[in-house]
């Protein structure tokens, strides 16, 4: 019906509205506001490699790139696979680490990967770190010079760096040395929680450096694979990786104990530690309150009591709590188990 003269204009046809709209016409701002309601996969994946304005519109943001999560990727697939072990694959994820820490911008926070090497670890470390401010200070110093003062100007840079990594999850990496543990200890030192399970060439001495670099570490995860019997990782993981099982537990233990006194959680699975490791954590680590020692097979039940008494916030404790029938394995592959007859008794893996 007309009102004052004018004609009502005829409503668009239902959903034309909709088919005309063009993201083309979207400005960077907001394309980077779409992208950031975007999973990490459809923005690696999808939205980036669509074109090269999508693209800008993405880097433009680092707060985007501000955590590299692969990890519910490696989780869906369920079990290690064969290919993950491969150089191949190993350069594929080195290549996404260094792209989020140069995309960050120095914002990244967050980055749970596997099977990474140390020189890309390294090298996204030491991007972390962002130059903040940076200023030039100007001295004048007069130095006597015989009858004379010779005026000399000294110009020093002074700025701050803002480290933002917190969380570390670098399960699975052959590659990773101590070496490149120190350089993440040096540019990290908020570092809230680490995983470095299954990384044999990570040893106590990175443990030590961590723990005195970054002083605000409350979670610890240093689990190994399971060496009582290792038939379920022997078609994935090679056989020489497997073999190379660290040793020294109880050394690893002491260094938890002596450098992480606020750590809440610490996971050992499978961990080779003894009574005296156990007891240096339960000495050390006094705020912890999930202890995970599924697997450690050196460990009795009475240690484990003893050691669970000391820690007065303790919440959680996953015992070995694991049972192997002697008959099932034969005596000249795992000639330790006379050794375990001799020392403990007969229901030692029925903690």
């Amino acid at each position: 019906m007309a009102t004052g003269g004018e004609a009502d204009e005829p409503a668009a046809p239902e959903g034309e509205g909709e088919g005309e709209r063009d993201w083309a016409d979207l400005t960077p701002v907001c394309l980077a506001e779409a992208f950031s309601r975007l999973g990490p996969e459809d923005l690696w994946r999808g939205a980036m490699p669509c074109c090269r304005a999508w693209r800008a519109a993405a880097r433009s943001r680092p707060a985007l790139f501000a955590a590299l999560d692969l990890e519910p990727a490696f989780e869906a697939v369920g079990a290690d696979a064969a290919e993950w072990w491969t150089p191949a694959f190993q350069r594929r994820v080195d290549a996404m680490l260094r792209s989020a820490a140069s995309l960050a911008a120095g914002e990244l926070r967050v980055v749970r990967v596997r099977h990474c090497s140390g020189d890309a670890l390294a090298s996204a470390a030491k991007r972390i770190p962002l130059w903040r401010e940076a200023r030039l200070k100007i001295q004048t110093r007069l130095i006597p010079c015989g009858r004379m003062l010779r005026v000399t100007t000294l110009a020093t840079w002074k700025g701050n760096y803002s480290p933002q990594l917190s969380i570390l999850s670098i399960q699975s990496s052959p590659s990773v040395t101590d070496r490149s543990m120190l350089t993440v200890a040096s540019c990290c030192p908020i570092l809230t929680e680490l995983d470095i399970s299954y990384c044999y060439e990570v040893s106590y001495k990175s443990l030590e450096v961590i723990g005195q670099s970054c002083p605000n570490l409350v979670v610890l995860k240093r689990s190994i694979f399971n060496w009582l019997d290792s038939s379920e990782h022997v078609r994935t993981v090679p056989a020489e990786y497997l073999r190379a099982c660290p040793q020294d537990g109880d050394r690893e233990a002491i260094a938890i104990s002596r450098s992480m006194p606020k750590l809440k959680q610490l996971v050992l699975k499978f961990a080779k530690l003894s009574g005296v490791g156990l007891n240096s954590i339960a000495e050390g680590c006094k705020e912890l309150e999930v202890l995970d020692l599924f697997g450690c097979a050196n460990l009795t039940s009475r240690g484990i009591e003893q050691a669970a008494a000391n820690l007065k916030n303790l919440e959680t404790l996953v015992k070995p709590n694991f049972y192997i029938p002697r008959s099932a394995f034969h005596m000249e592959r795992y000639g330790h188990w006379q050794l375990y007859d001799e020392r403990f008794q007969t229901n030692v893996f029925q903690i």
